[in-house]
C-alpha cells in the first residue's frame, strides 16, 4: 500500500464531506416575500455562495468576501478578496460593502449569512476612535500570543462594528438565517469568524479577564476601547436576534467520520481521538506521537494496523524571530521527534488548503523524517529552535500542497501505524 496516497484519500474524504452543495442541500430556508440578500464570508465563502445560488434558483443580491486567491465565480453576487490572517484595506472596503448591502431591509426580507472560518480577518471594521492599523496590531498580537481560537474571538468581537452579532443587528428587522461551516473546536457557531450574525454570552469583562489572565499585551488604544462601554457586544436576548436561525452545516466531526469510513472501506481500522484538540502545536504533536508509539510497541490502546484521526485547532506561540510554517507543520515536527524509527506515517493539513500564511496545507512525516534531515546535513533541533517547520519539510520534499479546497473545517490529522515494532 502507498501509505501517503492512502492518507491523501482520507484527507480528500474529509474535505468532500464538507462540500458546499452537500452541506447546503437539506438546509435551504423558505423564500421570503421580499428581498433575499446573501452575505458570504470566509475562506470557503465563494464556493458556498456559488452552491447557494445554484440551489436557490432565483437571482439574489449581496456580497461575498474571501481570502486572496480563494475566489470562485458566482452568477449574481460580487466576490471581493481581502487579506488573511492580518486584515488590510481591501477587507475594510469589503466590510463597508457588506453593511451597505443590508441597509434599509424590512421584516419581509431575508438575509442568508454563509459563514466559515477566516471571516474574522476578512471583515475588519474598527469601531469609532480606532483605525485599521489598530485592528492589524490586535490581530498580530493575538496570533503571536498562542491563545486558543475561542479566546482570540472573544477579544476580537469586542473591537468591531460587525463581529459578535453586530452584523445581525445591522440587518434588523429582516430575518437572518446563518448557515455556518465550523472550523472551531466544539462547533460553537458564535465562534466561527467571531460570530458576525451570532451572539454569545461572553461579555466585555470576560474578554478583559482573558487578556489579563493570559498576559496578552495589546496596543494601548485597543485596550482603552475594550475597557469602555461601547465595546460591549449585543447579548442573545437582544430583540435584533428574534426569529433568526443558526445552523452548523459542516464541521470537523462530520469530516473525521467521513475519513474514518473511507479508511475502513480500504481495509484499515480507524479511530477518532477528538475533533476539538487544542494546545501548542508541537506539544500536541508529541502527545500524538506517544499514543502512536504505544500502539506500535504494545498494541494499546489500539491494535495495529490502525489510522488515528484527530481534528481541532492548535496554536503556535511565536518567538522573537520565528521562521516559516503553520500549526500543522509545527505539529508534525513535534510528532517526528517522538516516532523516530517507528513504522508510523502521518499527514497533518488544514482542510482549507493553506497552513497559516504559507503555500502548503501541511506535510507528511514518518519514522525516518529526522534521520533524513540529518543525512541532508541539517540538525532537526535547529528547525525546532528556530520555529521553522516549513523549511524542514521543504528540505525533505514532504510538503503537502493541494491548493485551496473551497471549504474549511479546521485541521485534519491522520497517523497510520503499520504494525508492532
Amino acid at each position: 500500500m502507498d501509505k501517503r496516497a492512502f492518507l491523501v484519500e482520507l484527507f480528500d474524504a474529509a474535505v468532500a464531506a464538507a462540500d458546499p452543495r452537500v452541506a447546503l442541500r437539506d438546509v435551504m430556508p423558505p423564500k421570503p416575500k421580499g428581498r433575499t440578500v446573501v452575505i458570504a464570508v470566509g475562506k470557503g465563502a465563494a464556493q458556498l455562495a456559488a452552491a447557494f445560488e445554484e440551489l436557490w434558483g432565483d437571482p439574489v443580491e449581496g456580497v461575498v468576501v474571501t481570502r486572496y486567491g480563494y475566489a470562485a465565480p458566482c452568477k449574481h453576487l460580487p466576490v471581493m478578496e481581502a487579506a488573511h490572517p492580518v486584515p488590510d484595506a481591501a477587507g475594510c472596503a469589503a466590510t463597508e460593502a457588506v453593511l451597505h448591502a443590508v441597509e434599509g431591509l424590512t421584516a419581509e426580507d431575508l438575509v442568508v449569512a454563509l459563514v466559515c472560518g477566516g471571516g474574522s480577518a476578512l471583515l475588519p471594521a474598527p469601531p469609532d476612535g480606532l483605525t485599521l492599523e489598530d485592528e492589524q496590531a490586535l490581530n498580530r498580537a493575538l496570533l503571536a500570543s498562542g491563545a486558543p481560537i475561542g479566546v482570540m474571538n472573544a477579544i476580537r468581537k469586542h473591537v468591531s462594528r460587525v463581529k459578535g452579532g453586530r452584523l445581525a443587528a445591522a440587518c434588523a428587522p429582516a430575518q437572518v438565517v446563518s448557515l455556518v461551516v465550523s472550523d472551531v473546536p466544539g462547533d460553537d457557531p458564535a465562534q466561527v469568524a467571531s460570530g458576525p450574525t451570532v451572539p454569545d454570552l461572553v461579555r466585555r469583562d470576560d474578554a478583559l479577564a482573558m487578556i489579563r489572565t493570559r498576559g496578552i499585551t495589546l496596543p494601548a488604544r485597543v485596550m482603552a476601547h475594550i475597557e469602555s462601554g461601547p465595546a460591549e457586544a449585543p447579548q442573545p436576548t437582544d430583540s435584533c436576534f428574534d426569529g433568526n436561525v443558526v445552523r452548523v452545516i459542516a464541521s470537523a466531526r462530520l469530516s473525521l467520520e467521513a475519513a474514518a469510513a473511507k479508511a475502513e472501506s480500504l481495509g484499515i481500522p480507524a479511530v477518532i481521538l477528538s475533533d476539538a484538540i487544542e494546545g501548542e502545536a508541537a506539544d500536541v504533536g508529541a502527545v500524538h506521537a506517544a499514543i502512536a508509539r504505544e500502539v506500535a510497541r504494545r498494541d494499546r490502546p489500539f491494535k495495529a494496523p490502525v489510522v488515528i484521526l484527530s481534528g481541532g485547532e492548535t496554536t503556535v506561540t511565536l518567538g522573537e524571530a520565528p521562521g516559516r510554517g503553520g500549526r500543522n507543520t509545527a505539529f508534525l515536527l513535534g510528532l517526528a521527534e517522538g516516532i523516530e524509527g517507528a513504522p508510523i506515517t502521518a499527514l497533518a493539513a488544514d482542510t482549507d488548503g493553506i497552513d497559516g500564511t504559507e503555500d502548503n496545507a501541511g506535510a507528511f512525516a514518518d519514522g525516518q523524517s529526522l534521520s533524513r534531515l540529518r543525512a541532508a546535513g541539517h540538525d532537526p533541533r535547529e528547525f525546532m529552535r528556530g520555529q521553522d517547520p516549513y523549511s524542514a519539510f521543504e528540505v525533505l520534499g514532504d510538503l503537502f500542497a493541494p491548493g485551496p479546497t473551497g471549504t474549511n473545517v479546521n485541521d485534519f490529522r491522520a497517523i497510520l501505524v503499520d504494525a508492532s515494532e
